[in-house]
């Protein structure tokens, strides 16, 4: 049921998708240069994010919702810095809505995939904790994974399509060979759960 949901999510954001593809400069950042390639999160995400690699950057146009949406899934939101996102878990009814503020510490695990449904980094990857802590605002993540945190809700999930220029932008992230783990204006897909946020020691 839940990997029914979460296909639906995502060809639902991609069908807004349009292709246009514009330069820019990659703003710091931090991220894994690992490439994962765990075997059932890869073939599912592969069978319906593989129309994604012809395209291009997710961005520039406005969701579109139809009169059934509300049977048909999530709604689709387009943020005026170009990312489209969904909320895939929203919070309990009657929960108080507890948002960070910038230069707050946040816990977040994620989930991140390349348009053809690869998955480049997780938290729950070999090696790492099951969690990411960061201070919103510090350019210690990717600019799109910042914004998109600095827009939920404690205990929200969301899947987010994060264009080049919030990401890698590009210069992608390349070894020295030449072989890019993320190639130059990569558009990117993450699973996004905010589980903690708390306001730094004075």
């Amino acid at each position: 049921m839940v990997a029914a949901m979460m296909k639906g999510v995502a060809m639902m954001l991609m069908s807004s998708m349009m292709t246009s593809v514009e330069s820019y400069s990659m703003i710091s950042m931090k991220s894994s240069s690992s490439a994962i390639k765990n075997g059932d999160a890869f073939q599912n995400r592969r069978s319906f994010l593989s129309s994604a690699a012809a395209v291009g950057a997710a961005f520039g146009v406005s969701a579109v919702v139809q009169p059934e949406a509300a049977l048909a899934g999530p709604q689709i939101v387009t943020t005026n810095t170009g990312i489209k996102y969904a909320v895939t878990k929203e919070l309990q009814k009657g929960s108080k809505a507890i948002v960070p503020q910038k230069g707050d510490f946040v816990v977040v695990e994620y989930t991140g995939y390349l348009a053809n449904g690869q998955i480049f980094d997780a938290t729950h990857a070999e090696g790492k904790k099951e969690a990411l802590l960061f201070k919103l605002g510090s350019n210690a993540v990717i600019p799109g994974l910042d914004d998109m945190v600095s827009r939920m809700a404690v205990g929200e999930k969301v899947q987010a399509i994060i264009p080049p220029e919030l990401a890698y932008g590009e210069k992608g992230v390349c070894l020295e060979s030449g072989e890019c783990l993320i190639k130059p204006g990569a558009t990117l897909v993450f699973d996004i759960l905010l589980k903690k946020t708390s306001i730094p020691p004075p």
